[in-house]
């Protein structure tokens, strides 16, 4: 027994040598969502909060980021939420494709799988208020109208 919590701690510590990359992407500004779209004052911080650190390349990795094997599920996290959206390539999006994701972020919110529930729990910020997740669905409802 002895010998295998003193293997599970050197294993612990010897993972902790496999970094992952935390090298956001460049990034034309002109492509970004933000710019792209005439986003309103009170809806900008509940995107940029709520949204932004998985499904943009301005990822902001926190401290926790350092501990392995935490770091990598955070990455994969975070990679597949920018496989699925990206807004700082929203300008690069075809029509059908934005209007596509706009659909799937309302009902991601609808339903309350966005954001995380784990992101949530230690980025409070990111946790949206009824009145804020309201906000965003109208305001995304209208948004893919004019499309």
């Amino acid at each position: 027994m002895k010998k295998t919590g003193i293997g599970l701690i050197a294993f612990l510590l010897l993972i902790q040598l496999y970094r992952i990359d935390k090298t956001n992407p460049e990034s034309a500004s002109e492509k970004d969502f933000m710019t792209v779209v005439d986003v309103p004052k009170n809806i900008k911080p509940i995107i940029i909060n709520g949204c932004y650190d998985c499904h943009s390349n301005q990822t902001v990795y926190p401290w926790y980021s350092n501990i392995t094997p935490i770091n990598w599920w955070l990455k994969d996290h975070v990679d597949d939420g920018k496989k699925h959206l990206n807004f700082s390539v929203w300008g690069d999006y075809e029509l059908k494709k934005k209007d596509h994701k706009l659909e799937e972020v309302i009902e991601m919110l609808e339903e309350g799988e966005m954001p995380l529930k784990p992101y949530t729990i230690i980025h409070a910020e990111a946790k949206f208020t009824e009145n804020q997740k309201q906000q965003l669905i109208n305001w995304v409802v209208e948004l893919s109208k004019s499309l």
